[in-house]
């Protein structure tokens, strides 16, 4: 994802942005890989920020120039449906109740413009990993937003927003139930995303015999 097209690809909108923040770490560590770097820094984000513990080794190699780019159009389009979730996720492997797990990531962060076309925040503590993002799916009313700008979904006070992709699932019979699963039970999202995310991390990639899996703790 370093090199274009990829990073190109409308789907990476703003990751120059951590990229960027990530090439001093690398400075001070030239012997890791800058897809080892890039996983651990997913996986100390999401403890940092309240999350699960997620298992993490080392042992991706990067690529050399941008010869091994996936074409545009593999990764998760924020405007699509169920059938579209299925068939992204599908292709790696993840399940329904899996698919539905790592949407929870969605507690975090929000939607700008100049990115992705889309605006707003899920939640009302987009720097907090939690189940929220569940519960407010699962149990406020979202209705179409009237703006200028792509199709999304606001609660009736207009601050927080769901994405087309979001509202699959719940229009979804075997996605909702998840949902429904994951917002009356935190510890049920955070075990399941934990397991799943580490699983995302390490699609197709050859780690050498013995490579320790680690647990970073939290800091304090």
């Amino acid at each position: 994802m370093r090199y274009s097209p990829e990073s190109g690809h409308g789907a990476n909108a703003g990751l120059a942005i951590a990229r960027k923040r990530l090439e001093s770490i690398k400075a001070k560590h030239p012997h890791a890989s800058v897809s080892d770097i890039w996983a651990l820094a997913g996986v100390v984000a999401v403890q940092e920020m309240g999350g699960p513990t997620v298992p993490w080794r080392a042992g991706r190699s990067d690529a050399a120039d941008g010869k091994a780019c996936t074409p545009d159009g593999r990764l998760p389009d924020a405007s699509k449906d169920q059938k579209h979730l299925r068939a992204i996720f599908g292709r790696m492997g993840f399940n329904d109740r899996e698919i539905v797990a790592l949407s929870g990531a969605h507690a975090l962060g929000r939607c700008h413009t100049d990115r992705s076309g889309f605006e707003g925040p899920w939640t009302r503590a987009p720097t907090t990993m939690s189940n929220e993002y569940f519960r407010l799916l699962a149990r406020k009313p979202w209705t179409p937003k009237k703006w200028a700008g792509p199709r999304q979904f606001e609660n009736a006070e207009g601050d927080l927003m769901m994405l087309p992709s979001d509202m699959a699932l719940i229009a979804d019979a075997s996605f909702k139930k998840h949902v429904e699963a994951y917002a009356a039970d935190g510890d049920a999202f955070f075990s399941d995303f934990s397991k799943a995310f580490a699983t995302l991390l390490e699609l197709g990639v050859p780690f050498p015999e013995g490579a320790p899996t680690l647990r970073f703790p939290r800091s304090s």
